[in-house]
């Protein structure tokens, strides 16, 4: 095996949500808008249009909530639910492949109800099409029938609030995005933010845990939620197993050790793009797709699961020439750049050509 073989499925920072992860994350969700941590801007905006909404006595505009996962959306979107004292339909966009699946959708609705669209940006575009006149005008066509004698019987909606949420907003049409009356974007949590979450979630888990040890913990999280929480239960088995369950500084770093979690958050595999970047090809310009065979990965992969932490920590860079390291990169593995060879002065443009002459 090679050494940068890994199954990035299994990553303990990931961000997506496992069946674990959804099975915890439904006894750890804040209830109400007050108990919700981090988000500040977007918790304070919401907030206004909630409150605002029950004083009119009418359903609020439809919301959209973007950003990266684990930060928060659907925690949100069923916070809506609860402070407008609303049930909730819950449903995605992989799933509505039809404009018949949404109609089914939206004709059981009741007034008042809050439907969440996850991943909005992947609904069918027949289902998108309706969607947009449901939204506007609470009214969708039903069509009956086939060819030339189908015909739209019109049906009209009780209003009704739309929270859709999506990972990636460029990809929702103008028309869909200009149809939500607030749009809030989620942002990473600072440390002091998730060390709050760690606390909260240890109290919850009924764990033991030291400010210490819940600072480790969100210094690893890699600015998410839900890695914080996934963390925290890795750490517990640790110190329930090994120790007298109790985490401190020093159980939560031995804990992470375990599981290849250093103190910035990365696992093997980022580990690895680095190393591979640094060791094989001097800290780069190298391309994606060279750097992909020497850790073993699909270029996809590194792309997509690797690049975007590795970026966003300013351990790596993407140019046009290829991928590069930066100084901090070798800072973090302990290694000592490459010394670059010192240049002249850059010879004027008439030199060059004397030069030419000489050669010739």
């Amino acid at each position: 095996m090679s050494p940068y073989d890994f199954d990035h499925a299994d990553r303990i920072v990931t961000a997506a949500a496992d069946g674990e992860d959804q099975a915890v994350e439904a006894a750890l969700r804040p209830k109400l808008l007050d108990e919700f941590i981090g988000q500040e801007r977007v918790r304070e905006q919401l907030s206004l249009v909630l409150q605002a909404a029950r004083k009119r006595g009418s359903a609020p505009d439809h919301v959209l909530l973007s950003g990266p996962p684990g930060l928060g959306k659907t925690t949100l979107s069923m916070i809506i639910a609860a402070e407008l004292n609303a049930p909730i339909r819950i449903t995605s966009g992989p799933a509505i492949q039809h404009a018949g699946d949404l109609a089914a959708i939206l004709s059981s609705l009741t007034e008042g109800e809050v439907l969440f669209l996850d991943e909005i940006h992947r609904m069918s575009r027949p289902a998108e099409e309706m969607l947009y006149m449901a939204m506007e005008d609470f009214r969708v066509d039903v069509i009956v029938g086939k060819g030339p004698g189908a015909t739209a019987i019109p049906l009209e909606l009780p209003p009704f609030t739309l929270v859709g949420a999506t990972t990636r907003a460029g990809l929702l049409p103008p028309p869909l995005r200009d149809r939500f009356g607030f749009t809030g974007h989620m942002e990473f949590y600072a440390p002091a933010e998730l060390q709050r979450v760690v606390h909260r979630s240890a109290t919850l888990l009924d764990v033991e845990i030291d400010p210490a040890g819940a600072a480790e913990i969100a210094g690893r999280s890699r600015g998410t939620p839900r890695i914080a929480n996934r963390l925290l239960r890795r750490v517990r088995d640790y110190a329930q197993v090994r120790h007298d369950g109790v985490i401190t500084q020093e159980i939560a770093a031995q804990a992470l050790q375990v599981y290849e979690v250093d103190a910035r958050g990365l696992d093997r595999l980022d580990r690895a793009v680095l190393d591979a970047l640094l060791r094989l090809f001097g800290g780069g310009p190298v391309g994606l797709s060279t750097l992909a065979v020497a850790v073993g990965e699909e270029a996809e992969t590194v792309e997509e699961v690797a690049e975007p932490f590795l970026v966003r920590e300013g351990l790596l860079a993407r140019t046009p020439r290829g991928r590069i390291a930066t100084a901090a990169a070798w800072t973090h593995l302990g290694l000592t750049p490459p010394q670059t060879q010192p240049r002249g002065p850059v010879p004027a443009q008439g030199e060059l050509f004397d030069g030419a002459r000489d050669a010739g």
